[in-house]
């Protein structure tokens, strides 16, 4: 029975994705269209004149009106599954989004794992030593991580590793994973400290609990106890921190592709804000809004996992009803 409500709570999640596309959708749309600069006069170049601009923004469609336009445009994206063709090159956006993407999320989860496998630790330390030298030393790691912009230390890991030492590459994706290395110290940073403060607080709440000090005076061995006992029930709020940073690091690697000319959607985005290429940024956020809404659902299915409680939920709730349908009018 509860295997069943757990379906009907993951249908019920993805068919509340649809609005939520629909409504990024709309936003993109509407964006790209108040951006100043007329796209045609970037296609075109400096040399066109203006019956050539005049053309090619008739050709384009950017003389309709916005609701024809916008129309237009939902209809191919969610009727025809059709991204349209990038204005610059004319080469298929779906196709270039299905090459960049996994490249970007490739990225994104080494960061990841790099920042909350470092992270959690530092947090752990912190808690089960407050204010003592473990935990200032942790908490300023924590500090250092989040004052350092991810650009300036992107530069130095490559003056550092690549210029000097020689060790890792500065560019492109041709070394394989060492490529990804880089990028992924660059950007962890921020995540990482943000992971460390979060499992401090919540490790801090719950070795104060009394299930903690009834497994202390059971003689459960120290580390037994952080780990099987409070980790385990402090990894909610942890979860939570990684499906946003997800999503963050998500939109957020556009910079560190950039410094380390990664062929990822950050670069693709980027390359299409300044040529005026609207229907690549509009398909590029709408797969990335489709790939954070996932994300989002796979942290909240991690919870039954985690916590029993919230696995029970799935399974009591039908017999709760049933219950209720028992009991006389006149009880």
């Amino acid at each position: 029975m509860g295997d069943k409500r757990m379906v009907k709570y993951v249908i019920k999640r993805i068919l509340w994705m649809i609005p939520i596309v629909l409504a990024v959708t709309i936003l993109v749309f509407t964006l790209m269209i108040f951006c100043p600069g007329n796209p045609a006069e970037i296609i075109l170049g400096a040399t066109a004149t203006e019956a050539d601009i005049a053309a090619k923004t008739e050709e384009l469609g950017l003389n309709d009106p916005y609701l024809v336009r916008l129309g237009d445009y939902m209809v191919s994206v969610f009727v025809k599954h059709d991204l349209g063709d990038s204005w610059i090159s004319g080469v298929d956006i779906m196709g270039s989004i299905a090459e960049r993407l996994p490249r970007t999320m490739i990225l994104t989860l080494i960061t990841l794992f790099i920042a909350f496998g470092l992270g959690i630790p530092l947090g752990i330390i912190a808690a089960t030593n407050q204010n003592r030298w473990p935990d200032n030393l942790s908490m300023l790691i924590a500090l250092i991580g989040v004052a350092i912009p991810n650009f300036w230390l992107a530069l130095m890991l490559i003056l550092v590793f690549s210029v000097n030492l020689g060790w890792l590459p500065a560019m492109g994706i041709d070394n394989g994973i060492f490529s990804y290395i880089l990028p992924a110290l660059s950007g962890c940073m921020g995540a990482l400290a943000g992971c460390a403060r979060q499992t401090r607080s919540s490790m801090l709440e719950v070795i104060r609990a009394d299930y903690i000090t009834t497994a202390r005076s059971k003689g459960v061995p120290e580390r037994d106890v952080i780990v099987k006992h409070a980790l385990k029930n402090a990894l909610i709020p942890i979860i939570t921190l990684f499906g946003s940073t997800f999503g963050h690091l998500l939109g957020g690697m556009m910079i560190i592709e950039t410094v380390f000319s990664l062929p990822g959607m950050g670069t693709y985005i980027i390359g299409a804000v300044n040529n005026r290429d609207y229907p690549i940024v509009q398909g590029g956020t709408i797969f990335l809004a489709i790939t954070f809404s996932l994300c989002m659902l796979a942290v909240d299915l991690l919870y039954a996992a985690v916590d029993p409680r919230i696995k029970a939920q799935y399974a009591s709730n039908k017999k709760v009803k049933k219950t209720k349908k028992e009991v006389p009018a006149n009880a």
